[in-house]
């Protein structure tokens, strides 16, 4: 079974395959000819993940899934939220965290989750899976690896950003892991 994962990101593509049983061919965008853009308009993260599924069922792709996630600070009423990506109004990690740890300064409450929610169009329906991985925000920025609010989000039951942490141990707690799992064990059995 073939099925497209909404991104160009073959380093991404090439990390999801990995969860995947080996009957199925995991195809991204690129290599479907799918070079549109699809700007995430929608006010929530399942709204965004099931746009860009819709987008590339025009193509006559029939089976496909996307996905979008965000941080959300409950101090600051779910921000960065669906914006978590342009937060600072710039597609800049640190400009991004820098503004998130200006806006924590004198808050004490520092708990915040991150949430993944993968759309899965599949044998002609729309299904949603949701990761959640529970933490707070760091005073400072702590780490290189990863990418995007990891510097700074520090997970429940640890002492350590996940910049911080090896690549096993984040797989492990990934909100996106977490999502991924839930599809894949759908799909097995369903498919």
């Amino acid at each position: 079974m073939k099925l497209v994962f909404a991104t160009h990101n073959q380093n991404k593509l090439t990390e999801v395959a990995k969860m995947f049983p080996n009957h199925i061919e995991l195809l991204s965008l690129s290599q479907i000819d799918f070079n549109k853009d699809i700007p995430e308009t929608e006010l929530t993260l399942r709204g965004n993940a099931q746009l860009k599924v819709d987008a590339i069922r025009e193509t006559g792709v029939l089976n496909c899934f996307s996905d979008d996630s965000g941080l959300f600070v409950n101090a600051l009423n779910g921000e960065p939220g669906v914006f978590s990506a342009r937060y600072s109004g710039k597609r800049h990690s640190d400009t991004n965290n820098d503004l998130l740890l200006h806006n924590m300064q004198n808050i004490k409450s520092r708990s915040a989750y991150y949430k993944s929610v993968f759309c899965l169009f599949f044998k002609g329906q729309h299904y949603f899976f949701e990761g959640r991985l529970n933490g707070k925000i760091a005073h400072e920025a702590k780490g290189s690896n990863g990418f995007g609010y990891d510097p700074i989000f520090v997970p429940d039951g640890y002492t350590s950003t996940l910049g911080e942490l090896s690549e096993v141990i984040k797989l492990e707690l990934s909100h996106r892991t977490k999502a991924l799992n839930k599809m894949i064990e759908f799909i097995a059995l369903n498919g």
